[in-house]
């Protein structure tokens, strides 16, 4: 018998709740209610990047317009309720996960340790040894404090100063975390200082983080993939994925097909066996136009964006501006359960929020209710970050109306 098909509206509209988008943005938010929020996420990806604003503020706002920066900071800073280190990028992370990390440090002191042998022969060791008596002894540190932190062209470790080196490597294997940020720069302190003991009170065992990584992946997810569940975290192999999903199937886990949004062949999933129930009892997301950032986590797995939404997302940073499809820094746009289109703007400095282009999807129309929420959307962003107004270049519009 083939497995049960789930539609591709209701598997988009479980997606989304599993991502905090099918809730009205206007609701109140307290810092307790913040830290909930981000629980369900998982974590929430930080970037440099600031043309608008920093990808983990504008992906929290996105899903709630009453979030402040000052409620993050809190959690971070004075609570120690989240913390920061990696998972397939840097992100933000519920402390109560940090056991889990324990075990990923480990791993990345090998894989990490070979890397810097490659790009700096020598005594590595002594480095390190010299950057973490400094942090014991003079405490939180920035990397100027220990050298000249700039790239020379900006390709990689291979380029900082040794010392800047040594503090992302103690801090992406455990030794160092990061304690808050100046501006955009990490401030590093010995992780005892930083971490609550009662976090850091031994790593599980590969099976409990196999177990955890795809149980709660897969929570977040609704159905996926073994291969999905593994990038989920990026802390278990797919292989190690792959086992665990076998070794559930007809009891804790059953077989799905999910119907895609471009017509092709429905894909075989893993979803739980209430997973019927759960669909039942999922909304609507609200029909409001919503600005999301490029590394929000509902785009971030690219495939799966294009199979259940057919939008095609790429971030063209890195591309040749005359080879740039869009732009450098493109937002996607959400209205309603479809991603119909993207952005491109920027804070100026002149006040405004200038908005130089705006992309529709194929046969969708910039129509009056459109453009109002649209517009309603922008205003609430640009006070969100500190814009005087919104400014529409001439021309923005690529498309017929």
């Amino acid at each position: 018998m083939a497995p049960p098909l789930i539609s591709n509206a209701d598997a988009r509209r479980a997606f989304l709740a599993g991502q905090g988008l099918a809730r009205p943005v206007g609701g109140r938010l307290t810092r307790e209610g913040l830290y909930g929020l981000i629980e369900r996420l998982g974590f929430v990806q930080v970037d440099s990047i600031n043309t608008v604003e920093r990808a983990h503020h504008l992906i929290l706002f996105a899903r709630n317009h009453n979030y402040r920066h000052g409620q993050l900071s809190h959690l971070l800073e004075r609570k120690a309720a989240l913390f920061e280190n990696w998972t397939h990028d840097a992100s933000i992370i519920p402390t109560r996960f940090y056991p889990y990390w324990m075990c990923r440090f480990a791993k990345e002191r090998e894989t990490l340790r070979e890397r810097w042998r490659k790009w700096r022969p020598g005594d590595y060791e002594a480095v390190l040894e010299q950057v973490l008596d400094h942090v014991r002894a003079a405490g939180p540190v920035m990397a100027r404090h220990l050298g000249d932190d700039k790239k020379k062209n900006a390709q990689g470790w291979w380029d900082w100063h040794p010392s800047k080196t040594a503090l992302e490597y103690l801090w992406r294997t455990g030794e160092l975390a990061v304690a808050r940020r100046e501006g955009f720069q990490k401030v590093y302190d010995l992780t005892e200082r930083v971490i609550p003991a009662e976090h850091r009170q031994g790593a599980p065992g590969r099976a409990a983080l196999i177990d955890w990584a795809c149980r709660s992946a897969l929570e977040r997810l609704v159905f996926a993939t073994s291969g999905e569940l593994a990038a989920f975290w990026d802390a278990v192999t797919p292989a190690e994925a792959a086992h665990w999903c076998r070794g559930r199937l007809g009891d804790e886990l059953v077989e799905v097909t999910v119907e895609p949004a471009n017509g092709k062949k429905p894909r075989t999933a893993y979803a739980r066996p209430d997973y019927q129930e759960r669909l039942a009892e999922t909304p609507a997301p609200p029909g409001a136009i919503r600005v999301l950032s490029p590394f929000d986590p509902l785009i971030r797995d690219r495939n799966r964006t294009e199979r259940l939404f057919d939008f095609r997302y790429r971030i063209e940073v890195f591309v040749p501006e005359a080879r740039r499809e869009y732009g450098y820094y493109v937002f996607p746009l959400l209205e309603g359960d479809r991603l119909i289109g993207r952005i491109d703007m920027k804070r100026t400095k002149d006040g405004a929020l200038s908005v130089s282009a705006l992309w529709l999807e194929p046969r969708l129309k910039f129509t009056r209710a459109r453009e109002a929420k649209l517009t309603s959307e922008l205003d609430r962003l640009a006070q969100f970050v500190g814009a005087e107004a919104v400014r529409f270049e001439n021309g923005f519009l690529r498309g017929a109306r």
